[in-house]
């Protein structure tokens, strides 16, 4: 049975390539961007199957309004990618508080928004899956990502919550947690080049450019794979919580972890101090 997909972010990148995969295999997509003149190619080649909906996910009645078009349209949804999002650059003094905002506006709240609208369609159906694209900048920081890594730490932790408080209901859960990907032109998107550069300190000028020589020559996952997989993620009975995609991502968290729980350890007698178990000495 082919299922009702509604993705944000639709225009380019990951999220096209869900799109395009989807109505390939001859599912049917409400396809959401903030312009739909990018989709209008798709609606040509898949008429009444592909519905373009010009959707801001910063504009929660603009979100509401575009999944109850949706559904109007396609009677169901069985899919919702929540795509839309992008990378705020800035060591954390540079950052404006407009620059703190505006990130959590569109990659949390955004989140927010689609998943409070399509839940009570999905409930009443008794069925969905919500897919939360994450990053593997949200299980390991990096200086200069302050912004979006807060933006998608809170997005690991809301989407957990969420998996647990809708499991009832028959809906899944899962975040994926996409490392590098050829999304502009066959290459990594380039952190210091995305239109969201906080204004630089002098301070930091040494990190930036020690950001911009490692990302050169990082290996960039395909897009189009990534929407393979997703099509064998949610045809999944048991789709997992987390999935991790992208190269050289997992020995690199397999150490960060191992570090983490080794630093709790280390620290055992602090944390019992703290509960006024222990005496430390000093």
């Amino acid at each position: 049975m082919s299922k009702v997909w509604f993705v944000t972010g639709s225009s380019r990148g990951l999220g096209r390539a869900f799109v395009e995969a989807a109505l390939e295999r001859g599912d049917r997509v409400a396809a959401t961007a903030r312009s739909t003149a990018s989709l209008q190619d798709l609606a040509a080649e898949y008429g009444d199957a592909v519905l373009p909906l010009a959707m801001d996910v910063t504009d929660k009645a603009a979100v509401a309004d575009a999944v109850e078009q949706a559904v109007a349209h396609f009677g169901r949804l069985d899919v919702v990618v929540n795509n839309a999002g992008y990378a705020q650059v800035g060591a954390v003094e540079e950052l404006t508080e407009q620059d703190l905002r505006d990130q959590m506006e569109t990659n949390l709240f955004g989140a927010v928004w689609v998943v409070q609208s399509v839940l009570p369609q999905l409930r009443a159906q008794g069925s969905g899956h919500i897919i939360q694209l994450s990053s593997a900048a949200g299980l390991v920081a990096m200086p200069l990502g302050g912004a979006y890594h807060a933006s998608k730490w809170a997005l690991e932790g809301l989407n957990e919550a969420l998996a647990a408080e809708v499991a009832p209901f028959g809906i899944k859960v899962t975040i994926i947690e996409p490392g590098g990907f050829a999304t502009r032109n066959g290459k990594n998107p380039d952190p210091l080049d995305n239109g969201h550069m906080a204004t630089a300190h002098p301070a930091y000028v040494p990190l930036r450019q020690q950001l911009a020589g490692a990302m050169k020559g990082q290996p960039a996952g395909d897009p189009a794979a990534a929407a393979q997989a997703l099509l064998t993620l949610v045809d999944l009975d048991r789709p997992p919580l987390r999935v991790l995609w992208g190269l050289g991502f997992y020995p690199m968290l397999q150490k960060v972890y191992a570090e983490r729980l080794q630093n709790w350890a280390d620290w055992q007698d602090l944390s019992l101090a703290a509960q006024g178990e222990l005496t430390v000495q000093g």
